[in-house]
């Protein structure tokens, strides 16, 4: 029967009411369990490979939040829609949609294809999604220009969690995937939470933050509450060569930075901003989160984290462990071993007015060092050289890490100063404003001067 047929017969080819069935839910229940089978029998085929489960649940969680992204912008482009009739929606994507394609693009190409390189992966993994979209006229009816949605996709969805899945598998790229995963876990929380609470019980959504006299100022508050977490993710990849996810944990213990005043800095910080979150949006349903962030952080994470980090770490993490408490911070810093170095230049003025004010506050853990001690031409900044072999930094993040010796307070200053983006901002504007670089005037010949460790590879953030 042609499509003529059907419409004199008071059907059409979208609705297959002749035979009881909808081509719509059809297609949408394709769109999830072929996935599904596809990535059970690719999770079968690849067998047990090192570090391949967190490749995929940080590919995986990277594809959730960034898929309803997606839809916020295909809600104002108009690439393609989705058929009414899903029980179950993210902002209009029916939900087994919305699974599927979290299958195929998040958890698929890691087991499929782990070898095959990132741009070969997204190749194919692309050209697939290109084949079915137009298979699916029911489901997701295409607009003019969904190719530009197709695009927006790769772009802001599937090379992300391509890039994270395979650095994490390879152990690569250090920095950027601690970087992806903070903003990961940020997508998750603040987006995809409350996205998923608005579907739930669909009420004013986003509308409280929006009307809310100072929202921006509130905002700005929750964002700041997020930067104990923040640099806790950066001081895991800078010190201790490690992520956050138990699976790819820092090789080293790490208690610089805001470690040295609490020793679960990500989870209070997470719960704080999710209450924030909650009380920002008006939304009750948002205390379940952050509830549940609560009881898995002082229970099971608890419990694990300090059996496996004793096993790893030993004396030096019970020595560190009977000093800085969970969620209660200390007001002066932690610190065991050496100390570190600061070395100031006593012939600029500026930065002997710098020194004198780290000394009149007598900073925990950290000498001070005149720089002009240093052999000729090794310095023309502020430097900080840590204690534990890393690579010293110099500028502005040099004084941030200076900072952290002093107290609770200036530790957070300093926190947030040494964040990616910030830190380089407030160097140009010293930087402009006339606290460059300079040449020192050393006493020290080549060689000579304070005993100091190789300078290594300059820290990058």
């Amino acid at each position: 029967m042609g499509g003529a047929e059907l419409n004199q017969a008071g059907l059409h080819p979208g609705s297959l009411e002749f035979v009881g069935l909808d081509l719509a839910s059809v297609e949408r229940a394709l769109g999830l369990y072929l996935p599904l089978l596809a990535a059970m029998i690719a999770r079968l085929l690849a067998g047990r490979q090192p570090r391949m489960f967190a490749a995929c649940l940080l590919s995986v969680l990277w594809t959730a939040p960034m898929l309803v992204v997606l839809q916020a912008l295909n809600q104002v482009a108009g690439w393609w829609s989705f058929t009414p009739g899903s029980a179950a929606s993210l902002r209009g994507m029916p939900l087994e949609l919305w699974l599927g394609w979290l299958l195929l693009w998040g958890a698929l190409p890691q087991w499929l294809l782990p070898h095959a390189g990132i741009v070969r992966t997204a190749t194919a993994m692309a050209a697939l999604d290109l084949l079915l979209m137009p298979l699916c006229p029911a489901a997701i009816p295409l607009g003019p220009r969904w190719l530009l949605g197709e695009a927006a996709a790769i772009v802001l969805v599937l090379l992300p969690a391509l890039c994270l899945g395979e650095w994490t598998r390879s152990d690569t790229h250090l920095r950027l995937r601690a970087a992806m995963q903070a903003a990961t876990a940020g997508l998750v929380f603040l987006y995809l939470v409350p996205e998923i609470a608005f579907a739930l019980r669909p009420g004013q959504g986003w509308t409280p933050m929006h009307k809310l006299a100072g929202g921006r100022l509130a905002f700005e508050a929750v964002l700041l509450l997020a930067v104990p977490g923040l640099s806790a993710v950066q001081e895991f990849a800078v010190r201790g060569g490690g992520t956050p996810i138990p699976y790819d944990p820092p090789r080293r213990l790490v208690t610089s930075g805001v470690y040295r005043y609490l020793a679960n800095p990500m989870q209070l910080s997470c719960s704080c901003v999710l209450l924030a979150w909650a009380a920002l949006l008006q939304d009750s349903w948002l205390l379940v989160p952050a509830a549940f962030a609560v009881v898995y952080s002082a229970g099971i994470a608890r419990w694990d984290e300090r059996q496996d980090l004793r096993d790893r770490f030993g004396a030096d993490w019970i020595a560190y462990r009977a000093e800085v408490a969970d969620w209660r911070p200390r007001w002066r810093p932690f610190h065991a071993g050496r100390p570190a170095r600061v070395y100031i230049a006593r012939g600029c003025e500026p930065c002997s007015r710098v020194r004198r004010w780290l000394e009149r506050r007598h900073p925990t853990g950290l000498e001070i060092v005149e720089a002009e001690t240093l052999p000729a031409g090794s310095i023309r900044r502020m430097r900080y050289d840590p204690a534990d072999g890393s690579a010293p930094v110099e500028g502005i993040r040099a004084m941030a890490r200076a900072m952290e010796h002093l107290h609770l307070g200036w530790a957070f200053c300093g926190a947030l100063a040494r964040l990616p983006g910030i830190w380089q901002m407030l160097q140009l504007v010293l930087d402009a404003g006339g606290l460059g670089p300079r040449e020192i005037s050393c006493t020290s010949g080549p060689g000579a001067g304070a005993p100091t460790r190789p300078r290594r590879a300059e820290e990058s953030s």
